[in-house]
């Protein structure tokens, strides 16, 4: 419960403009999850949550972005477990997820920080993630095949 819950909850930041604890807790409502503002005090403090100004003054959640100590434990958490499967189209990565789990897997590959990496197009249950060359996709793929399969 506590891995789907905090899927949702990078999905939401990254859906919505949320700026509080009690925003974030109705959005999970919204979605079937039944929460303390304990839960999600910790919830915030474990995915590293941390909020940003807007072009309009107020503020919102986004994931804390560590340069240094890029492969973030949580992340590498929700990419396997909602990684499936993934093939190549030419520099196209398709990877299959669990359903519901595409938009949170993808915020993981983003912040794994790869440069081959343009960028991240998610749905339910797959992802296309535009990689810069059909050679530096199939270095990707050994890079995530290794991570779902060991973790790093």
């Amino acid at each position: 419960m506590k891995i789907e819950r905090q899927t949702k909850i990078i999905q939401l930041i990254n859906q919505y403009d949320i700026e509080t604890q009690e925003d974030l807790a109705s959005k999970l409502l919204e979605e079937g999850f039944v929460v303390t503002q304990a839960t999600i005090s910790r919830d915030i403090r474990e995915l590293r949550l941390t909020k940003i100004s807007t072009s309009g003054g107020k503020q919102k959640y986004v994931v804390l972005q560590n340069k240094e100590s890029k492969l973030n434990e949580k992340f590498i958490r929700v990419f396997k477990d909602g990684f499936i499967s993934m093939d190549r189209a030419s520099n196209i990565i398709v990877i299959k997820t669990l359903n519901g789990m595409a938009m949170a897997v993808a915020a993981a590959i983003d912040s794994l920080d790869y440069d081959e990496v343009v960028g991240c197009i998610a749905g339910d249950d797959t992802i296309f993630c535009a990689v810069r060359t059909e050679n530096d996709a199939i270095k990707i793929m050994e890079k995530m095949s290794k991570l779902a399969n060991k973790g790093i």
